[in-house]
Formats: structure tokens, sequence, C-alpha cells
């Protein structure tokens, strides 16, 4: 059975820069316009933009499912994000991650394991969370046991007080994260805004690395996962994040929805680069 490796040893650079590929609305989603083969061929057009504008990773999202399924999406989600996924991990020569939203962190990990992807991203692996779909409660015991099961390396990177919710209970996201590594085992962790394309406090960021660190997890990566501009990055990598996660800025016009745009992508990964510490 193989193991999980360092979630960074995936990229190839020490601070990546990981973009979104938000799919359309998949098939059964109210959004779905009936074209089945509209949103993989935006799926793989966004794919190599991403790739070929320099990009580390990028991660696979059922954005447009919305309103999502809490937990649990049905198998044809399953089934359909697997057909891209499958084409994606084709198409392009960068780590591959999947996100199942809301919160399905079986579907994601089955999905990462039978393409070969590199990570899943799971929003609520540990403690509570009170969002739209109602109240989401971690399964990072379940997540961890599916994953020797399957006997893959796929790495888990969580989100610690994710956006588009409010934890359950007073815990400071300092000591969120790490419960999130030292008791759900996640290779690593992400820092978000409230919101889709709102900003990162970077003193979660700070927060949060400095913890880590400090209890002996330096090689657990921390990413911010909102906000990010061409204008921010260097704050964010300063802050003590290991890398990023970008969605909004990518897009034309900076537009969530959006395609993605080539010269976006390019302006962002120098800004990233142009920040990085002289060896």
């Amino acid at each position: 059975m193989t193991t999980r490796t360092a979630l960074l040893e995936r990229f190839d650079t020490d601070q990546p820069v990981v973009g979104m590929v938000h799919l359309p609305a998949l098939p059964g989603a109210p959004g779905f316009d009936g074209d089945r083969d509209a949103v993989r061929a935006r799926a793989l057009e966004d794919a190599r933009r991403l790739a070929d504008s320099g990009i580390n990773g990028l991660i696979l999202e059922n954005f447009g499912d919305a309103p999502f399924y809490p937990d649990d999406v049905p198998k044809h989600v399953v089934a359909e994000m697997t057909a891209i996924a499958t084409d994606l991990t084709d198409a392009v020569d960068v780590p591959v991650g999947i996100n199942v939203l809301r919160n399905d962190a079986e579907a994601a990990l089955s999905i990462a394991a039978a393409v070969d992807a590199a990570f899943v991203r799971v929003n609520v692996h540990v403690g509570t969370a009170a969002t739209d779909q109602g109240v989401l409660e971690g399964r990072a015991h379940e997540t961890l046991r599916l994953h020797d099961r399957l006997a893959t390396n796929v790495a888990i990177l969580a989100d610690v007080h994710v956006k588009h919710a409010t934890p359950v209970g007073e815990q400071p996201i300092d000591r969120a994260a790490l419960e999130t590594v030292d008791r759900g085992k996640a290779d690593g962790v992400i820092v978000s805004g409230p919101g889709t394309g709102v900003e990162t406090p970077l003193a979660d960021v700070e927060s949060v690395a400095d913890t880590l660190a400090a209890h002996g997890h330096d090689r657990v990566p921390v990413f911010v996962g909102s906000g990010v501009t061409s204008e921010t990055v260097g704050d964010c990598l300063a802050a003590g994040a290991d890398g990023v996660i970008v969605g909004t800025a990518l897009k034309a016009g900076g537009k969530t929805t959006a395609p993605v745009a080539s010269e976006r992508v390019a302006d962002l990964v120098a800004a990233a680069r142009n920040s990085e510490p002289e060896q």
C-alpha cells in the first residue's frame, strides 16, 4: 500500500500558485443548460490556459452546482466529475486536486484515487460549521480510513474556518488548524476570508503558520484560499503562506464564473515569483 507524501513535494516549486477550474452546472443541477459537451470543453480550456500560463497546480470543483448537497452528492455527480477529471489529468502536466462541494470528501477522494489526482480539498474536515447547506460535521475519521482502504497516495488539503460558513464554537483559528493537522491528520491547511474572492486576513495566515511551526509541523503547508490577486500575493506569502489558491482573480474581468484569462494567470504567477526570497 502506498502512503501519502509531503504535499509541497507534489508541486514543482516551494511556493505553489494553484488555480481553480470552476465547473459550470453539471447535469442534474438547476443551472445546467443541457450541453454536457460544453461543460467538459470549458473545463479543459480553463485547465490548459492555467497550465500554459505557468500555474503550479489546479483544483477541479463543481462550483456551478449550487445549491449544493451538504455532504453526499448523487452518483451522477461523481460520474460526471470523474469523466471530466480523467480528461483533465490527461490534458495538463501539473498536479490536479478534486473538491466536491459542499463537503463530500468520500466522493472527492474516490474520484482522485480513480484518476490519479494529487490531492483533495475538504471544506470541513474536523469540527462543525453552520452553512447555507445546514450544519456540516467533519468526518476525518471516515476520510482517513477510506484513504487507507483505497491504498492511494492522494494528499488531503483541509480548510480551517472555511469560507461561506461560521464555525460552531469559539475555537480560535490557530487552534483549529492544529487540531486539523494533529487529530485530523491533514497534509495541508487552507486559510480563507469569509467568502469567494474576499481577501484573507493576513493575521489569520500568520497565526496559523506560526502555531503549526511551533508545534513541529513545519512541513505542513499553509495555503491562502481566497481574495489573492497580483497585488496581494506577495503579502500572503510574506505572512507565512506556503502557497495560494486562486480562482476569481484569474478569470476574465475578475468575475468568478467567467473563463480563465491567460494574461491574468501570467501576471499573478510572475508576481508570486518576484516575491520569493533570494536563495
